[in-house]
């Protein structure tokens, strides 16, 4: 086993998809639709599968909504250890509930965005990831500045590691520098590729795993690109990187749950609609999407 591949030890590591979550027409969660999405990503070349983050639009969904998507997905991955829920909420005694239910039903980590219904200081930061690892369950933390207005630099990353709160970062800032910047401060923090449209960098600045969208669609293609990437294979890697990069893109845009949901669904796997106060893609915008998934398709991407 690489050390950047996946193992029981440290199973947030390799491709660990963040999962789309279809719904029904009448915007019901369509729970069999879902187990059958878990299976085909693990079967596909994925690690694992990262339910309730913002691609499963967790903050659309009731409490019994958000647990039963976690049994679900355990049930459905045959190991819960490959299973990372977002644990993300507005309080910490919230998230740290959420972790619970995760520790409870067998998961091997979760995923948790800093305090995001503030702009949270470094104190209220570090005070937030020490109530959730509490709950005795590997945390790893998700930087994403661009929504939460929260940054996890990677002085704060090295001191949350210090401090034994997280064992990971999810890295979504797009600045793709900061990785050798954390690699000098937290050698032992696995930096895990956040945004897919930044892979080939990451991979290259020594990142073991990716939270990916797109590998919802294209599965197969995704886990050949990660893995020719993080083995420094480029004449695999690079022309693979380009061809996707059309679609990859979308993972770092707004519409980024509707595009991966059309994606699936012109794929050929159920991605459904989404629920407000989201809307599905309309005029240029649909077409953009579906002429680059159309492309994959008739490329052979799977």
């Amino acid at each position: 086993m690489t050390p950047t591949g996946w193992n029981s030890a440290r199973p947030w590591r390799g491709i660990m998809v963040a999962t789309a979550l279809p719904l029904r027409d009448d915007l019901s969660v369509d729970y069999d639709a879902y187990a059958e999405h878990v299976r085909r990503l693990i079967a596909n070349g994925c690690d694992g599968v990262v339910p309730n983050g913002s691609l499963g639009e967790y903050q659309t969904l009731t409490d019994e909504e958000r647990a039963r998507v976690v049994e679900v997905a355990v049930a459905a991955a045959g190991d819960g250890a490959r299973v990372m829920p977002g644990v993300s909420a507005y309080g910490s005694a919230e998230s740290r509930r959420w972790a619970q239910q995760a520790a409870d039903a067998g998961c091997g980590s979760v995923l948790l965005l800093p305090p995001n219904a503030y702009r949270a200081d470094e104190q209220a930061v570090r005070a937030h990831y020490a109530e959730v690892a509490g709950a005795g369950v590997p945390v790893v933390a998700y930087n994403n500045p661009i929504d939460t207005k929260v940054d996890l630099t990677p002085g704060l990353l090295a001191r949350l590691h210090r401090d034994g709160t997280i064992v990971a970062v999810k890295e979504f800032s797009g600045d793709v520098r900061r990785a050798y910047e954390l690699a000098e401060l937290a050698p032992e923090l696995d930096l895990l590729i956040g945004a897919d449209d930044v892979l080939l960098e990451l991979a290259l600045a020594g990142a073991t795993g990716w939270i990916a969208g797109y590998p919802n669609a294209f599965p197969a293609a995704c886990a050949e690109l990660y893995r020719a990437a993080v083995a420094g294979d480029l004449g695999t890697a690079v022309p693979l990187y380009k061809s996707l990069h059309p679609l990859l893109r979308w993972d770092s845009k707004t519409e980024f749950v509707q595009a991966v949901k059309l994606s699936m669904d012109i794929a050929g796997h159920h991605g459904g609609p989404v629920r407000p106060p989201r809307f599905p893609l309309t005029g240029e915008t649909a077409a953009v999407v579906r002429a680059a998934t159309e492309k994959a398709v008739a490329d052979g991407y799977r």
